[in-house]
């Protein structure tokens, strides 16, 4: 029977106060090898407060260390990334975005897929980074 790990756990009333939410969710899944990611924004994932608001690549920077952090909560590195998801509100933002995923990717070599979508969950967010990860090696007790 395969197990899951799940980091960060948290509910959505606590993080999105303003909406009639109630989902438990988690920033990471490790299950089979297999890194899975929350989509990452400008947050603070410790104190939950947006950062870089206006600022495209302020927010971009924050998503790739949230993503470097959980991947490495997870055991993993950004070395280990297979696959990214950019979600921009305005095709301007793309080559801000890519530029500063790019310097956190250099040399890992993983597809892409970027999407311009009419907006994110608050409207502060101008970019969301999602990333799926294969662990290179297993970690003992963690998503065996």
């Amino acid at each position: 029977m395969a197990t899951h790990t799940r980091l960060r756990k948290f509910n959505t009333r606590e993080t999105y106060p303003e909406q009639s939410l109630d989902n438990d969710l988690c920033q990471a899944v490790v299950a089979g090898g297999v890194v899975y990611l929350r989509g990452q924004i400008g947050q603070d994932l410790e104190t939950r407060d947006s950062v870089g608001i206006g600022d495209v690549e302020a927010q971009a920077e924050k998503a790739m260390a949230n993503i470097a952090m959980l991947l490495e909560e997870a055991g993993s590195s950004l070395d280990d990334i297979v696959k990214v998801i950019v979600y921009i509100i305005d095709p301007r933002y793309r080559e801000p975005v890519y530029r500063v995923m790019g310097r956190w990717l250099k040399g890992v070599h993983p597809v892409s897929t970027g999407i311009v979508v009419s907006a994110l969950a608050r409207p502060e967010w101008l970019v969301e980074i999602d990333a799926t990860a294969v662990l290179s090696s297993p970690v003992p007790g963690v998503g065996a």
